[in-house]
């Protein structure tokens, strides 16, 4: 299967972006509105940011094990394996989890990698031994 190009994996991160936002809306922020509204409760901010990182790892790890890809993935036709072409193990999808935050946070430094690596990986998928391929259309569709 051949790579997906830089263009569709970028297009594909700034779509699921859009669609974290939506699962943050509804699984971080109503029941956080929830909790200071019936209870008067606020969690301290180290917890709020523990509750969104396994938020969305929950979602993205998820989905990326079941099928190896997320609704944005899906739309731009795209799919999570690990080098050989094989579904990643779940330690490979944690850690391109965990890894993609600091590659994302730090400027995008993990991101600009890939206009330098020889494959244009990301460098979250090259330290955790994943590649994003593209997937063929489906015939008849």
């Amino acid at each position: 299967m051949p790579l997906a190009t830089l263009k569709r994996r970028l297009a594909s991160l700034l779509y699921d972006a859009l669609l974290a936002f939506g699962v943050l809306l509804v699984g971080f922020f109503a029941p956080q509105l929830a909790l200071g509204l019936i209870w008067q409760v606020a969690w301290p901010g180290e917890a709020l940011l523990l509750h969104v990182f396994f938020l969305l790892g929950l979602y993205f790890v998820w989905l990326w094990r079941h099928g190896g890809q997320t609704l944005a993935m899906k739309a731009w036709r795209i799919r999570l394996v690990d080098r050989a072409g094989a579904p990643p193990t779940l330690f490979q999808l944690c850690l391109r989890y965990f890894l993609a935050w600091p590659s994302l946070l730090f400027y995008g430094a993990g991101i600009i990698w890939a206009f330098f690596d020889r494959e244009r990986q990301f460098l979250h998928d090259r330290l955790s031994g994943t590649r994003l391929i593209v997937v063929p259309p489906t015939p008849g569709k």
